[in-house]
């Protein structure tokens, strides 16, 4: 090919000098398109789903919810006023003095 040889984008239909058209490629298998480097999906590893195992071998055979997490997340000590467990709080109002040697 010439440094002057034009090409035809196969997606776009825009011309570009041959030395700037690429092969598409998906899947690492090329589709036969030659596009413009403007125009290149890339073929990103994320897309490649058959190539990573995803089986999960960290389950749980029998599993159970946790029953506790209501309880867990409750208040229990928080409600001084009108609480019957809360009979045994006290509070004085008076004066301290404190002296340091």
């Amino acid at each position: 090919m010439s440094k002057n040889s034009y090409g035809f984008c196969d997606r776009s239909g825009f011309r570009y000098p041959t030395s700037e058209l690429v092969e598409q490629y998906i899947n690492r298998k090329p589709t036969g398109l030659l596009v413009g480097k403007d125009w290149l999906d890339i073929d990103h590893e994320q897309l490649q789903i058959g190539d990573v195992d995803a089986n999960d071998t960290q389950t749980l055979d029998n599993p159970r919810p946790d029953l506790s997490l209501a309880e867990s997340r409750a208040m229990t000590a928080w409600k001084p006023v009108g609480n019957p467990g809360v009979t045994l709080m006290r509070g004085y109002v008076g004066r301290v003095t404190v002296s340091t040697s």
